[in-house]
């Protein structure tokens, strides 16, 4: 009998200044990732119109300016096989110009030499359409390709392209030119395609469905190009959202929780895009409880981005990351689940091999990953353990390899590093005493709150508030069912007082809203 497959629930916490995302595999966190919604961010998949700003023989590569302060880098290797198509559209589009039959009638020529040079196609100030693949780290600018492409569930757009390509892990023959001779009957002139695995079995109208909507937003870039050549950011990958969802979404998966109306409909609509047989698996949340609370996400959080990492029976990791080198150091503790000390140890880096597949992609570490087993006289253990730690890698999405067992118990792991380590601080500074260990007296918080309460009452006429707090002070404020500090203030103040603890929240940690939502300070 074949093992249930893992359920999936995809819990999203949008904010006004940010959308956090975790993924949850069976109730426990696997994926985290944020999404600012102010400011500039330069993200993988981001297109843009760029200006060169450096030329570098030497590497054979240059400098662009997309809007960034640390320039990006290009290499001739990847401006792609047909660069001076792109190039043409960029130099020959203006807004008296007919866009589609610009696009449509420039020939996409012979493809740029391997062997050619950077200097001999891109001049220093020239306008070119550039692609984040891989997003400034540290001291570094971002990556860039000029080969565009456009990621879709079941399909990869390829604007000036002509290739078809289809994915290795589709077997069937058949269903492989099925899928060759559908999608090219759909593209038009000048665009290629790579046809993701997803698309097995898929019906024309889903994949016609998609191939619309991949090209409506490459052309969308078209009038910013045309209106103004200067740098801008052309157009960016969907939210971080949907490309969770673009990329992970399966029959396994069972809920889709968002607790913002705008973001819901905006997920219903991409997953009625790519699957529409799943649409009713995403739902709005609309309780008091923080999201993330609620699904015991921000414990998870907290017990996971730490330096040292607890497992069970009282072993644990310990993480430390540089610039260069990510090491990870494996400790029983005082964990003694037999007397062999062989047997022991192998049981100890198995648990701790699940866990470090687990960190990897929770913190999107990438680069070099030296983890430090505990030591094993067994070969046999060695070998099962390297072996363990494949299997559980498969499930990664990044491109990785792992290396056997060192005479000295050492692993390696190269991790594809696209964007910088996910950092969390555990650890933090408490907002009520800011560092110096005293906090005011919880007799006397009371007072606090009950002069704010006050004031906006008598002097700004407020009569309905939520009070958010940390689980200690909320349980402080409402002992005693009918004497409880809220229910004194609301008889006393004739107002409405709605109190919503969150474990994000320091001990005595207080915040005021009124009925509209806004802070009170």
């Amino acid at each position: 009998m074949e093992s249930e497959k893992p359920t999936k629930d995809l819990i999203v916490d949008v904010s006004s200044s940010e959308v956090k995302i975790a993924l949850m595999e069976d109730h426990r966190l696997i994926e985290f990732n944020t999404e600012s919604v102010q400011g500039t961010h330069f993200s993988v998949g981001d297109v843009y119109l760029g200006k060169v700003k450096k030329i570098l023989p030497s590497l054979n590569a240059a400098f662009v300016d997309i809007g960034d302060k640390k320039e990006a880098f290009v290499h001739y290797l990847d401006l792609g096989l047909y660069f001076n198509a792109f190039d043409r559209f960029v130099k020959e589009s203006n807004q008296n110009t007919n866009l589609l039959d610009l696009y449509s009638s420039i020939p996409l020529g012979s493809p740029l030499p391997k062997e050619g040079r950077i200097e001999s196609v891109v001049k220093q100030g020239q306008m070119i359409i550039v692609q984040i693949v891989k997003e400034p780290i540290s001291t570094k600018g971002s990556r860039l390709t000029a080969e565009i492409s456009l990621a879709g569930r079941n399909i990869v757009l390829l604007p000036f392209a002509e290739k078809v390509s289809i994915s290795q892990k589709i077997s069937s023959k058949e269903e492989k030119k099925r899928l060759e001779t559908l999608v090219r009957s759909i593209l038009p002139k000048n665009y290629g395609a790579i046809i993701r695995t997803a698309a097995e079995g898929k019906n024309a109208a889903v994949l016609v469905a998609e191939t619309e909507s991949l090209i409506d937003k490459w052309k969308s870039s078209w009038e910013k190009i045309a209106k103004e050549k200067k740098t801008q950011q052309l157009f960016t990958e969907y939210s971080k959202t949907t490309t969770v969802l673009r990329d992970l979404l399966n029959d396994s998966f069972s809920n889709i929780y968002i607790n913002e109306e705008r973001v819901c409909d905006e997920a219903k609509k991409y997953v009625s895009l790519i699957s529409p047989d799943q649409e009713k698996i995403v739902h709005l949340y609309s309780d008091r409880q923080p999201i993330f609370d609620h699904f015991e996400v921000t414990r998870q959080i907290k017990s996971s981005f730490g330096k040292v990492v607890p497992m069970k029976q009282g072993a644990y990791l310990v993480i430390e990351t540089t610039e260069a080198l990510n090491v990870i150091d494996v400790n029983s503790g005082i964990r003694t689940k037999t007397n062999d000390q062989e047997d022991n140890a192998f049981e100890v880096n198995k648990l701790a091999a699940d866990e470090i597949a687990r960190q990897l992609r929770l913190r999107d570490m990438g680069g070099i990953v030296i983890v430090d087993f505990i030591d094993m006289d067994n070969n046999d253990h060695k070998v099962a353990l390297f072996k363990h730690m494949q299997e559980l890698m498969e499930s990664d999405r990044a491109k990785h390899n792992v290396l056997p067992l060192t005479k000295f118990g050492l692993m390696q792991i190269t991790r594809q590093r696209i964007r910088p380590v996910t950092e969390i601080n555990t650890a933090e500074t408490c907002p009520v005493c800011h560092g110096t260990g005293k906090i005011a007296s919880s007799i006397v918080i009371d007072e606090e709150i009950e002069r704010k309460i006050a004031f906006y009452v008598i002097e700004k006429r407020e009569r309905s508030f939520t009070l958010k707090t940390g689980p200690i002070l909320g349980a402080y404020l409402k002992r005693g069912f009918f004497n409880s500090f809220i229910a004194k203030w609301k008889k006393k103040y004739r107002c409405k007082i709605e109190l919503v603890e969150s474990s994000d929240f320091s001990v005595l940690q207080n915040e005021l809203y009124n009925e509209k939502g806004d802070k009170l300070e």
